[in-house]
């Protein structure tokens, strides 16, 4: 899996897959659009990051980011229903290789991002994933005065933490936690 620290070499792919389409962009604006698929503005702001990543050298301790799930869907309307209309994440930015081509794109809310993705390769329907968060209560008030007509989620008590449950239109789960004892 690539990061940000494979932009120059994403866009060079992004530019190659392009051509094999019988389409042409010059080198910087693949640069700004691999930028925007990291959340960034511009090729500037990532340039930075890389730079700044650069000089951290070998010796640097081991870092994780924040892990972005990959979830499967069919349907851009049903998905922006639920994820957008329903969950009430927004879009950070769509992509795609043509105008009749699978969207893959960002959503985020609150810190949480999410990569939604119609091309089949990407993920499979049917995933589970946990989401540790805080503010429950008030996210599951939130939802149930939403009036979903395909969802009314309960919050369920596990004892050592509190459980928001959600399935998309394209069966993807999602159990929303809050940890009671932080």
């Amino acid at each position: 899996m690539r990061d940000y620290r494979d932009a120059k070499a994403m866009a060079k792919a992004l530019r190659d897959a392009l051509a094999d389409h019988q389409m042409t962009i010059a080198h910087s604006e693949a640069l700004e659009i691999v930028a925007r698929q990291f959340g960034l503005a511009t090729w500037n702001i990532l340039s930075a990051k890389l730079e700044a990543a650069g000089t951290a050298g070998e010796g640097a301790e081991i870092a994780f980011e924040q892990a972005v799930p990959i979830v499967r869907i069919f349907d851009v309307a049903k998905a922006h229903e639920f994820y957008l209309g329903f969950l009430g994440f927004a879009v950070d930015w769509e992509h795609r290789y043509g105008d009749d081509f699978p969207l893959y794109t960002q959503i985020s809310r609150g810190g949480l991002k999410l990569h939604l993705s119609e091309h089949a390769g990407d993920a499979t329907p049917g995933g589970n994933m946990c989401v540790y968060m805080t503010g429950i209560r008030a996210f599951h008030k939130e939802l149930i005065a939403k009036n979903y007509r395909y969802m009314r989620p309960g919050l369920e008590d596990e004892g050592t933490r509190l459980e928001v449950t959600v399935i998309d239109p394209f069966n993807n789960r999602i159990r929303f936690m809050e940890l009671k004892e932080r």
